[in-house]
């Protein structure tokens, strides 16, 4: 059984583009706990603020339960649960997982396999990784989940999903002037930037091209900023700040909320600035609860 290319055709809800991240997110969860008791249950009740807490931070801006993955990713043959009452899935009602002490676990034959192949689980995290959370977030989320993977893995991956172009980089960082359209920054060592970042606007692992109407050039703190949710584009390409961040610090104020209203700097005349369709899927999928209110 080809474990990669089953966990790359998991069934997710899809509209438009919309984000469903919630069965990978299990998945990473359930690996990340594997490595450190294979023979471990999920029980729902003493994981379940652990996924909501995934949900939230990681997952789309809706309200969202841990209760739809941990009951429906049975159906793709990776996960198993079962209750006090014995084998099976009580549903995805939050009550009836509670009240029946359903634990979930990786399935029996998926267990088998990554006993036979202990390279097998970082090759499956590498790849929901890649398919869906921009490279920005891959560490930080294997650092939450308790992952630990073999950084050699991620070459043999890249045959089996969509080919980046290398070129973005270079593209859009010159469309911008090798500037972070959010505050300016232009460092350099010599003639080569440090700190600036292609970003894709509407993540890659969603559709988005790898073309300058998909990107900004950001410095790697507000890279990881607007992957997050916390900052935004607006339609008239103003920077948004979500009323969500808190921050005490004058550095916080000065990088983070006074950029709220602000024109982005860039692209130069000529480059094509951020498409309305790309900005209008982040503002939808990304960002996070409503901008604050544009300083007087």
């Amino acid at each position: 059984m080809d474990w990669l290319e089953r966990i790359a055709k998991l069934r997710q809800w899809t509209r438009s583009g919309t984000r469903a991240p919630h069965k990978p997110l299990l998945l990473l969860y359930a690996l990340g706990r594997f490595q450190q008791d294979a023979e471990g249950g999920l029980r729902y009740t003493a994981v379940e603020q652990d996924l909501q807490r995934l949900l939230t931070e990681y997952g789309p801006p809706n309200k969202t339960t841990p209760a739809y993955p941990f009951h429906h990713l049975v159906s793709d043959g990776v996960w198993e649960v079962r209750t006090d009452h014995g084998p099976g899935s009580p549903g995805s009602g939050i009550r009836d997982l509670r009240e029946t002490g359903a634990t979930g676990r990786l399935a029996q034959d998926l267990r088998a396999a990554l006993h036979r192949e202990p390279e097998l689980l970082s090759r499956i995290a590498r790849l929901i990784l890649d398919l869906h959370f921009p490279p920005s977030l891959h560490a930080e989320l294997c650092e939450a989940l308790g992952l630990d993977l073999e950084p050699t893995e991620a070459e043999q991956l890249r045959a089996r999903v969509r080919q980046r172009d290398r070129r973005m980089r270079e593209m859009v960082l010159t469309a911008y002037e090798y500037r972070c359209a959010f505050r300016g920054y232009d460092g350099r060592i010599g003639a080569v930037p440090v700190g600036l970042e292609a970003a894709h606007v509407r993540w890659w692992a969603f559709g988005g091209p790898d073309d300058i109407e998909n990107g900004l050039c950001l410095c790697s703190l507000h890279h990881k900023l607007f992957d997050k949710g916390v900052l935004g584009l607006g339609d008239d390409h103003r920077i948004l700040v979500s009323q969500r961040f808190i921050g005490h610090s004058p550095a916080a104020r000065d990088h983070v909320i006074a950029l709220a209203g602000r024109p982005i700097v860039g692209p130069q005349p000529g480059a094509r600035p951020v498409a309305d369709t790309h900005r209008d899927w982040h503002t939808r999928q990304v960002f996070h609860g409503e901008p604050r209110p544009v300083p007087a």
